[in-house]
């Protein structure tokens, strides 16, 4: 059940959007520290992490398509924190950074009382970009937190996300 049309939940809907925005901003001194020395893949396990909160509260209150967009955003950061590959994990900061600003504006419309759709704020450069950067982690299996019981977040598992968001 969503919150995001209940009157009644405007202030727990409003702390989200509020405590999202705090969050954001941690996420994005992690990735300026990253885009410093991308060697410093840890950043990209953190960033993990922090979005993991962001995607937790966002399906409590029924934002559906932002818990999935931070799902996946979680799921790209564990797995780019396995590579090696500099050039690839410079590509990959600057597809967080403007996934970051894709999540910014989807809770500025929450916050606003709008429906927020990934359709409404990404663009088809951005889709193609993520289908570029999914492409890139095909051999990449094991992760660092469990979306199955071996504990693997499979490619099936970013495929199954993009495609949720309509991607």
């Amino acid at each position: 059940m969503s919150l995001l049309n209940d009157p009644s939940m405007k202030e727990v809907v409003d702390e989200f959007c509020n405590e999202s925005s705090e969050l954001f901003n941690q996420l994005e001194e992690i990735l300026e520290e990253f885009e410093d020395d991308p060697s410093q893949t840890d950043k990209l396990e953190k960033f993990g992490q922090i979005i993991d909160r962001v995607m937790g509260s966002a399906k409590t209150i029924g934002a559906d398509e932002v818990a999935t967009f931070c799902e996946l955003g979680k799921v790209i950061g564990y797995k780019s924190s396995q590579v090696k590959d500099i050039a690839l994990l410079e590509v990959v900061c600057a597809i967080m950074f403007d996934s970051l600003e894709l999540l910014k504006k989807m809770i500025k419309d929450i916050e606003a009382g709008n429906c927020s759709t990934i359709e409404q704020v990404s663009s088809g450069a951005f889709v193609t970009r993520l289908n570029w950067l999914k492409d890139k982690f095909n051999d990449i299996e094991r992760s660092s937190c469990a979306a199955d019981p071996e504990g693997n977040l499979s490619q099936t598992s970013i495929d199954d996300l993009m495609n949720s968001l309509g991607l």
